[in-house]
């Protein structure tokens, strides 16, 4: 899934206000009730999720299910489907049942209780999901949601120009001479100040074996040397030019199109690429590229996953309904369907070993996908992501633009998530 769009500062202001107007007891006490309720739900969901598929998989679940309708409401983005749902969190609304979270947001909504777990006789099966998203899932130990779609980072390479994808960043490194003499850019991923710059360092840090947060959700363990060493590989490598100057300006798609114009030698980026670089009318590198897991220190390295969870709002009144929902949209047929029609990565294991899925051109991605899904790391988990990650991205920008010292930008990355994971 792209991580086009950040958390707006109105969400995290939203965030750090930990009590609500329900208190504990109160949220305990919803998390008991209704979990036989029955009937009609509402879905809520940001736009860019929701495409012909999804809304042909609802319409296949009311024709089946009459007297247990679902029906989709969207927003326009990530950012005004979190606020919205606070606000009825907040208020105890029962008006919507199911809702479609951004994985990060997990955390935040399990740490004020607004999220029904699932523990008990309410819960469901996750054998057939892929272990990395069921991870996602879970907050503190215990089930609050369930995986809908995934992605994970993958590295895109030219193979008429390189042997073969390389395995470590000093592989890749090595490699830049080609560009150089072919007057192209060496290496890419999404550097613009924003959520996806997030995504590049924190796969980065993961790839020296850091971290941003505790397994606490709350500790800041930013100040350490392979928090330093994951930071300094793309500092350097922007100073050196083997990441070009341009590319600080890059999201999601202006990072593909490059690629696509034949402009980059690697690319890093999600798995909705491959199947656009082979297809689209503009494409100079139809055939000529390949897709492989992204480069580590010492190995490959980790990629940092994407996708959304499903999960079922504490106050709904319809809790049976919601659970069946949830989980026939993780079924094989619901999740092909998906995949196949809209490009959307699945969560359940089989398909990832599905023949004729693997045969497809348009889903040459899928091997190296489940790869990078097996060993991916997540953003930082805590209940004040908004927070920890604008911290994260602006003080990477600085540092890769020359702007601050590598070791100066770890400090005040640091300082910035305990001044915001304080404020509980």
């Amino acid at each position: 899934m792209r991580a086009r769009r950040r958390l707006s500062a109105a969400a995290g202001a939203l965030i750090l206000a930990v009590t609500g107007c329900a208190t504990p007891d109160s949220r305990l006490d919803a998390a008991r009730q209704h979990l036989s309720g029955r009937g009609p739900i509402t879905y809520v969901q940001a736009s860019d999720v929701a495409g012909a598929a999804t809304k042909q998989v609802i319409e296949t679940w009311n024709l089946r299910h009459p007297d247990q309708r679902v029906t989709l409401r969207q927003f326009s983005d990530v950012d005004e489907l979190h606020d919205n749902l606070v606000r009825h969190f907040k208020a105890e609304d029962a008006n919507y049942d199911v809702l479609g979270a951004d994985i990060v947001t997990i955390a935040e909504y399990a740490a004020h209780r607004w999220l029904q777990p699932f523990e008990g006789d309410y819960t469901f099966d996750t054998s057939p999901l892929l272990e990395q998203t069921v991870t996602t899932a879970r907050y503190q130990g215990t089930l609050y949601a369930a995986p809908f779609m995934t992605d994970a980072g993958l590295l895109y390479y030219r193979k008429d120009l390189v042997p073969r994808p390389p395995r470590t960043w000093k592989e890749l490194l090595k490699y830049c001479e080609i560009a150089r003499e072919r007057r192209m850019g060496c290496y890419a991923g999404q550097f613009a100040k924003y959520e996806g710059l997030t995504v590049n360092v924190a796969e980065a840090v993961a790839a020296a074996g850091g971290s941003f947060v505790k397994a606490d959700g709350t500790t800041p363990s930013a100040d350490t040397p392979a928090v330093r060493k994951g930071l300094s590989l793309l500092v350097d490598a922007y100073r050196a030019g083997d990441i070009p100057q341009e590319a600080i300006t890059y999201q999601e798609e202006d990072s593909r199109q490059a690629f696509e114009a034949g402009k980059l030698l690697f690319l890093r980026n999600w798995s909705y690429v491959y199947p656009l670089a082979e297809s689209d009318g503009g494409s100079v590198v139809k055939g000529k590229f390949g897709v492989a897991m992204l480069p580590g220190v010492d190995g490959p390295g980790r990629a940092v996953l994407g996708g959304q969870d499903n999960a079922v709002n504490v106050y709904s009144k319809r809790k049976a309904t919601a659970r069946d929902f949830l989980i026939y949209l993780q079924s094989p047929d619901v999740q092909r369907k998906l995949l196949i029609e809209q490009g959307q990565p699945p969560v359940v294991k089989s398909l990832y070993r599905d023949k004729s899925l693997l045969d497809d051109p348009a889903l040459g991605y899928l091997g190296a996908l489940e790869r990078s899904i097996a060993t991916a790391a997540e953003r930082p988990v805590t209940p004040f992501y908004p927070a920890v990650t604008q911290a994260i991205s602006e003080n990477a920008y600085a540092a890769i633009k020359g702007e601050k010292p590598v070791d100066k930008a770890v400090e005040d990355i640091q300082a910035a998530i305990l001044a915001a994971t304080s404020e509980q």
